[in-house]
């Protein structure tokens, strides 16, 4: 008798980068993340790119009666939406950035969109692990699970040339961890989506 496998869902990723600069070395990992799942290297991710680039400076003024601007609650639906969260940003000042501690900030609004959702956390930056500590530290005040391990920190300026000039991945190293990341957040996901049916 033929034994039918289980078949795993399709894990929502959602991508935020904190970083605005256009030849930004966290969002060309994001890129080459987002293609390892496009080209199915990742089996079982939708991953997409979300835009906090236009976000407004986090104001209560500009909540009404439970409400929130437009582009604030589409970014909260998106949130709400996706099954677990990959973030990408350097480090600044021992701490995240401004762009995504606005994004999260708006998105902890009640009722929290974060809530329950598995993450992951990789950073490219001069050195220094500090910001991705303290947004974890967030993350545990705002029930956002991050994986522990692996971590992915990648000083850019070490050689070999890991960018090239646009800020695209080049460095082979660097995409076998990044998918370790990937593959860890897969299985950690599933593994809470599989605890919340029962």
């Amino acid at each position: 008798m033929a034994v039918e496998m289980e078949e795993k869902p399709v894990i929502k990723l959602a991508a935020i980068c904190g970083s605005l600069r256009k030849a930004s070395y966290n969002r060309g990992l994001l890129r080459a993340a987002m293609k390892m799942c496009r080209d199915s290297v990742i089996e079982g991710i939708e991953m997409e790119d979300i835009d906090i680039s236009e976000l407004p400076m986090m104001n209560v003024d500009l909540e009404s009666n439970g409400t929130f601007p437009l582009v604030v609650e589409e970014f909260r639906h998106k949130i709400r939406g996706c099954d677990a969260v990959f973030f990408a940003s350097p480090e600044y000042n021992y701490s995240l950035t401004p762009l995504l501690k606005n994004a999260i900030d708006w998105a902890s609004r009640p009722p929290n969109a974060w809530a329950d959702k598995p993450a992951a956390i990789v950073s490219v930056e001069g050195s220094g692990k500090s910001g991705q500590y303290h947004l974890r530290q967030i993350g545990v005040f705002l029930d956002i699970h991050f994986i522990n391990k692996p971590e992915l920190f990648l000083n850019a300026f070490e050689p070999p040339k890991k960018f090239d000039d646009n800020g695209d991945l080049i460095d082979e190293e660097t995409r076998k961890r990044l998918q370790d990341v990937l593959l860890a957040l897969r299985a950690f996901t599933l593994r809470l989506m599989k605890g919340k049916s029962y």
